[in-house]
């Protein structure tokens, strides 16, 4: 009996092992979700919706786009990390999730190593932006008028402990102003709230920032790059602007669970490479602000995930930032 039951089962092990590179082989095979972990609307979003776009075209499958809003990204974050890893969930991250949020918190629902970056998409400088009801054209008539009116002003992020929100800390601190920051679930509410006044500053990625600064609709003071850029020639950096150690970016990238079998996450990956060497998808993150990355091998992005966090561990330590 025991032999008998002993080879049943390692027949029926063989049978699912024989089976698993049949998956790989056919992925996919339905419907892949892309779960974007902010609210419809921000940069993460539209940029979600351009890649999914590709993806399904390429993969010949339906890419659904799924917002999942909140914590920081960790409700996102968490749901993919714990879905099943078969390729069909499939993650927009950014160095928010994760970067800076194992810096920042103590307990997180989800580990960066939960999670497996394929493709670094873009890694785009920010626009310090104001509604026109601040009467200031410079970063210097800026800070000015913050230390004459101290803690008046409030300045929008997408979350607390984000890029967006490190960004106006960093400024807040090198500068000597006075800031009250206003977390959203998202940089699109952040935005409508600064359109409305209803807060009068934001370190805006350029996919959200350049249409309401080109309209006249709010005022770029500065640019978080080292180097200006091509879409604002006339504005500059706020390293040129008396804070020349200032420089901030922000990158997006796809993710999918880390357990996720190579086969499957190869076809992902070698999809979404061909993304980053199609001109017509490069075009299209460049008209919404996203300067394009070429695609990266997985040593690589690993490598430039690790600089990333090496790089913010030293700021967060510097500005004495715990959110716990």
């Amino acid at each position: 009996m025991r032999r008998r039951a002993s080879s049943a089962f390692i027949l029926a092990f063989a049978a699912i092992l024989a089976a698993l590179p049949a998956r790989g082989a056919d992925y996919p095979t339905r419907p892949i979700k892309l779960v974007v972990p902010y609210a419809a609307g921000g940069p993460t979003d539209v940029l979600g919706r351009i890649v999914g776009e590709y993806l399904g075209r390429d993969l010949k499958q339906v890419v659904v786009v799924e917002n999942k809003a909140g914590a920081q990204g960790a409700i996102g974050a968490e749901a993919v990390a714990r879905s099943d890893p078969d390729g069909y969930t499939l993650f927009v991250t950014a160095a928010s999730i994760f970067v800076l949020n194992p810096l920042l918190y103590k307990k997180l629902p989800y580990q960066p190593s939960d999670l497996r970056v394929l493709a670094i998409v873009t890694d785009a400088p920010m626009i310090m932006e104001v509604n026109p009801s601040v009467p200031a054209k410079t970063i210097a008539e800026f800070v000015a008028y913050a230390r004459k009116n101290p803690g008046k002003l409030n300045f929008g992020s997408a979350g607390t402990g984000g890029t967006v929100h490190l960004a106006g800390e960093m400024f807040k601190q090198m500068a000597g102003v006075e800031m009250t920051h206003v977390p959203y679930k998202g940089a699109g509410p952040a935005l409508t709230d600064l359109l409305s006044g209803n807060i009068q500053l934001m370190f805006d990625t350029l996919g959200t920032a350049l249409p309401p600064v080109k309209s006249g609709m709010l005022r770029a003071l500065g640019v978080s790059s080292k180097e200006r850029i091509p879409d604002l020639p006339d504005l500059p950096t706020i390293a040129e602007s008396g804070y020349p150690d200032y420089a901030v970016s922000v990158w997006y990238g796809i993710a999918a669970p880390s357990k996720v079998p190579d086969e499957i996450a190869g076809k992902i990956k070698a999809s979404l490479d061909r993304a980053l060497n199609d001109e017509t998808f490069r075009a299209s993150l460049v008209k919404i602000g996203f300067p394009p990355l070429r695609p990266k091998s997985q040593a690589e992005i690993d490598k430039f995930v690790e600089t990333d966090r090496a790089r913010w561990a030293g700021v967060v330590k510097t500005l004495n930032i715990s959110l716990d």
